[in-house]
């Protein structure tokens, strides 16, 4: 029980240090500058936009790059290609610490709670597959993909079925970003 703890512990303290080092990228404004710097690059701007789609912390530049790149293109959809592949990218890291390592610390905390309810729940079938969908969707809005990322950890999403998910879930919503941007705010 000791080591579990220590175990979330690091985990949270990890997250506390990316948290912090996201807002200083945010408030020196090193994000804006490295999109604004590939926005003619639409293939690499919109991959490295895609990288950042998936925090919270840096969601919001990254949806106003993908925009701005989409507002400036012929096609939505080869941007909703790239930007996809860069989510992904960003996913998978995030996805690999979160369904390893703090996934498995708050389960274990879940079964030695005390609360035979709560484990009989987290036991289910229905209740992983229902993680997984509500996970699935929550990375395709512009929701912070962490929340997303760690359902699918609950509902132990193999990465085999993870990737196919993660490429078409942030593609289709970066592609509806860019189709408002190109339709509504273009000209």
């Amino acid at each position: 029980m000791e080591n579990q703890k220590n175990n979330l512990m690091r985990d949270l303290g990890i997250i506390i240090l990316s948290i912090i080092v996201a807002v200083l990228l945010i408030k020196t404004g090193t994000i804006e500058e490295i999109l604004l710097r590939t926005q003619d690059l639409w293939f690499l701007g919109s991959f490295i936009a895609g990288m950042f789609f998936t925090s919270v912390f840096t969601v919001a530049p990254a949806i106003v790059a993908l925009g701005e790149i989409a507002q400036s293109s012929q096609s939505v959809l080869p941007i909703a290609l790239f930007g996809g592949l860069g989510a992904l990218c960003g996913d998978l890291i995030i996805f690999r610490f979160m369904r390893d390592r703090f996934g498995e610390d708050i389960m274990r905390l879940i079964r030695n709670s005390g609360n035979g309810r709560l484990r009989s729940i987290v036991r289910l079938k229905s209740f992983r597959w229902l993680t997984f969908f509500l996970g699935a969707l929550v990375i395709a809005s512009p929701l912070p993909d962490e929340l997303g990322l760690i359902m699918m950890g609950f509902s132990k999403t193999k990465t085999s079925l993870f990737i196919p998910v993660s490429f078409v879930f942030n593609s289709l919503g970066i592609l509806v970003i860019g189709l408002i941007a190109k339709n509504l705010l273009g000209n």
